[in-house]
């Protein structure tokens, strides 16, 4: 893992940044209040909880709409592993898919579910 983790690591976090810059001001001023963790892999809690072993990101806590309600605070993982596999171990596809799953699990966060985020082309 080592070099290659912290590449991946400042390439990802490159990448929400520019993704977050893009965004419309109120919605990027929403975006910015959910962290984003990076890690490698889903750790075997996570699995136990039924989440895949390949899965690229995860969206926990409350949607904006429940925000208020749940004590726990919302936060977007991305598994950097799984986004370098997925994207066949090219940096240019590395980065377009840290995007795309960026995005995905924001939409969670806004509400979405997976039709709506495939309607949008976030699969």
């Amino acid at each position: 893992m080592g070099n290659n983790f912290e590449r991946l690591r400042t390439l990802a976090i490159d990448e929400v940044e520019s993704t977050l810059n893009k965004l419309p001001g109120p919605l990027r001023e929403r975006a910015r209040l959910v962290p984003v963790t990076i890690e490698w892999l889903p750790n075997s809690g996570l699995q136990a909880d039924g989440i895949d072993a390949d899965t690229l990101g995860l969206f926990v806590g409350p949607d904006f709409a429940d925000e208020e309600s749940v004590p726990m605070p919302p936060q977007i993982i991305l598994f950097l592993s799984n986004i370098w596999q997925f994207a066949g171990l090219e940096e240019e596809f590395f980065i377009e898919e840290v995007h795309t799953t960026y995005l995905h699990e924001l939409g969670h966060y806004l509400g979405l579910d997976e039709d709506d985020l495939l309607e949008r082309g976030l699969d």
